[in-house]
């Protein structure tokens, strides 16, 4: 009788192994095509040394406030195309919904206009507009069976006329509510600001030691406590360090809150609710998962709902980061680059992989390109060509790996 164990079994105690172990592990897994966040770590270093060299300024806390901000409207809008990847499908409409949200939001504030609404009960009609734009266009892709390409590309197009039909006779809509102008340029206090990497690196470190502990009680393999506690040292680290660079500057902006909390509301529905889970079975599988009792209709419609809904949100950061809207709203590249954040996040384009938090990370490398190309004076050509590269790169690695765990069996 073979005495090895299950892979199972294998795969616990190699997970409660020391430190050694674990990075052989982990450099197996590497040479297996399992690269994790390696080449995303590596591009936002190597952008920050090029452009530092180019301009000093690039590191700058004014220039690091200042990319939060342009880079907000982009990773919210990311978060939503996440779910959508994930289950193998495309959303192509995300740009010009966001639009609409603008629109809706600008709209619902307008002085004189006889619907002038509070701000905040503005900003929520607008995400709900993009949540039901998105709940249309995923039922028409779930019941009725048309690819997710066609829906969203005609989608594209049909908001596309409806934002220059609505604005065709006045061309721009000023905002003037201070709660909807707030969402983009409002920056807490610098006490506030500690407050916040306090509150936060106190709840991570809740949720982390609480999952070791449930996990022990139930006897399932809880990983190294070093590194469990290097985890915690780590992301509060780096959260009091943006902080710090913040208040340097003006402080720090709540955009950067909302962007905080779309990603660890997005990180905890795809990671530990039973919604999540069926997201990724659909993604990996959709037969597989609909015989094993999945509604997967239901996870289709859902998904686009959440894409519509963060596209919505993104809509109102930019709306109100310019303090307007007007007929280019959710046009330019914002489709483009917010596709392109969650591929170069390590968000697989064949569904069924990848993280939430690579929405934040490829965010991050967009608006870094963005960011450091303007100070520099490049031109538009070559950030085009630039973020090109990188999302050509990021594809291509993705296949790559995806081929060596297949041919490692993984």
């Amino acid at each position: 009788m073979s005495t090895a164990a299950p892979v199972e079994v294998q795969a616990a105690a190699a997970e409660d192994a020391g430190l050694a172990a674990i990075f052989r592990g982990r450099w197996e897994a590497f040479k297996g095509g399992d690269v994790g966040s390696l080449p995303v770590v590596v591009g936002i270093v190597a952008i920050t040394l090029f452009f530092y060299f180019k301009q000093s300024i690039f590191v700058s806390s004014v220039n690091f406030t200042n990319l939060i901000g342009q880079m907000a409207g982009v990773t919210v809008i990311a978060v939503g195309v996440v779910f959508v990847l994930l289950i193998g499908e495309i959303d192509l409409s995300i740009g010009f919904v966001s639009g609409i949200a603008g629109v809706v939001v600008a709209e619902l504030q307008l002085p004189g206009s006889g619907h002038q609404w509070p701000g905040l009960v503005a900003i929520a009609c607008a995400i709900a507009a993009g949540a039901a734009i998105g709940a249309l266009q995923g039922s028409i892709v779930a019941i009725v069976g048309v690819p997710s390409f066609v829906v969203t590309l005609a989608g594209l197009l049909i908001w596309q006329g409806v934002i220059l039909k609505d604005l065709g006779t006045q061309g721009v809509i000023g905002i003037q509510d201070k709660q909807i102008n707030d969402v983009a340029n409002y920056v807490l206090t610098k006490n506030w600001g500690w407050a916040v990497a306090i509150v936060f690196t106190a709840g991570l470190a809740a949720a982390i030691l609480g999952t070791w502990l449930s996990r022990r009680r139930a006897g399932l393999p809880t990983g190294n406590p070093i590194l469990t506690v290097a985890r915690i040292v780590f992301y509060g680290g780096l959260a009091f360090a943006a902080v710090h660079v913040c208040n340097h500057a003006r402080g720090v902006p709540l955009v950067g809150l909302i962007i905080l909390f779309v990603v660890v509301l997005g990180a905890y529905v795809a990671g530990r609710t039973t919604f999540g889970r069926h997201v990724y079975a659909v993604g990996g599988n959709a037969e597989a998962a609909r015989r094993a009792g999945i509604n997967v209709k239901l996870i289709r419609i859902l998904v686009f709902m959440i894409s519509g809904g963060m596209a919505g949100l993104g809509g109102v950061i930019l709306a109100s980061r310019l303090n307007s809207v007007d007929l280019t709203a959710g046009g330019g590249t914002l489709l483009l680059d917010s596709i392109s954040a969650a591929v170069i996040g390590g968000v697989s384009l064949f569904g069924g992989r990848g993280r939430v938090s690579g929405a934040l990370f490829g965010g991050l490398i967009i608006g870094m390109v963005s960011n450091g190309i303007d100070l520099v004076g490049y031109t538009d050509a070559v950030k085009f060509i630039t973020t090109g590269l990188i999302l050509l790169a990021a594809v291509t690695l993705d296949t790559v790996a995806r081929r060596r765990q297949a041919a490692a069996g993984r």
